[in-house]
């Protein structure tokens, strides 16, 4: 039997900051689509920093693959034939208008009362396709849905925004991607670097817009939401979510299904392997009940 080429990557990340979890199973997800044979594991065996090390067949490392796809992707959304939501569409601030469904064909969710959660698709020319559409989920998985939408502002300008902010630097940075910073008015708040809470900080860099720019991550914005195609953290309320990882054992990656058990699970999807669990806990910067945005993470105590 003739041995498969097989090619590896592996970045740093801090289990402490969720978005960056989230944008390892994006990663992983992408990856998937992309390439055969995609395993992963996130690795603290060693000291100093956690890894995330992801194999797939081929001779290109996945990470970089990944990052390739995003520097070439077009983005696009898509409507239900006769949806309100074409009509409403600000083609200036918002982008290229919503591809629209053939009559009868299948919509992910309920055509959604606003274009905000309108699903998000990343085509490259080879016709490789990744949906973005957890933020629409009606099933009773929550949907993970942390930015508010300002204005009708919709899920695929903020994508087009995020990635527009660091095209032609991606590849460049495929051996650390979450380490690459850009100012950036609004985000997913997935990563907890850039967010804050005007009443916890005394003053709101809102109000001194001309002095103060904030800095977030776009990869990880990007990849984050990405990650929730097929894997979700544990709601426990409103303001706090668990989420967890699997760790390396006998240096053994796993198939993405394993991951994506994982990251809601409360005890190891595969028994005897390293796992650890965090809890984030939320809060509202603005108006309550509108966006949330993280302010806090805690590793549990697990009992082996």
């Amino acid at each position: 039997m003739e041995n498969k080429t097989m090619a590896e990557s592996s970045i740093p990340v801090d289990l402490f900051n969720p978005g960056q979890v989230f944008a390892c199973l994006g990663i992983l997800e992408v990856a998937d689509v992309l390439l055969d044979d995609t395993k992963a594991v996130f690795d603290w065996s060693g000291e100093g920093e956690v890894a995330f090390r992801i194999s797939a067949a081929g001779s290109v490392p996945p990470v970089e693959r990944v990052m390739r796809f995003l520097e070439e992707v077009h983005i696009l959304t898509h409507a239900p034939a006769g949806s309100p939501n074409l009509n409403g569409w600000k083609t200036r601030s918002w982008g290229v208008p919503p591809e629209v469904d053939a009559p009868g064909k299948p919509f992910p969710f309920p055509d959604p009362s606003s274009p905000a959660t309108l699903p998000v698709v990343l085509r490259d020319e080879e016709g490789h396709e990744i949906t973005i559409d957890h933020w629409g989920d009606a099933t009773r998985r929550d949907n993970v849905k942390f930015w508010a939408g300002s204005r009708g502002y919709p899920g695929v300008a903020l994508v087009r925004d995020a990635i527009g902010k660091v095209r032609g630097k991606l590849l460049q940075h495929a051996n650390n991607p979450f380490a690459l910073s850009r100012p950036q008015s609004s985000s997913f708040r997935f990563d907890w670097r850039r967010d804050y809470i005007p009443v916890h900080d005394g003053f709101s860099p809102n109000k001194h817009k001309r002095n103060i720019e904030m800095v977030g991550f776009p990869i990880v914005e990007i990849l984050a939401v990405a990650g929730m195609a097929h894997a979700r953290p544990c709601r426990k309320t409103k303001l706090e979510y668990k989420y967890a990882v699997l760790g390396c054992h006998e240096d053994i990656l796993l198939d993405p299904i394993f991951h994506r058990a994982a990251l809601g699970a409360e005890v190891s999807p595969v028994p005897g392997w390293p796992f650890r669990r965090f809890v984030m806990r939320l809060d509202y910067p603005g108006k309550e009940g509108q966006a949330r945005c993280i302010t806090q993470v805690t590793e549990e105590t697990i009992d082996q």
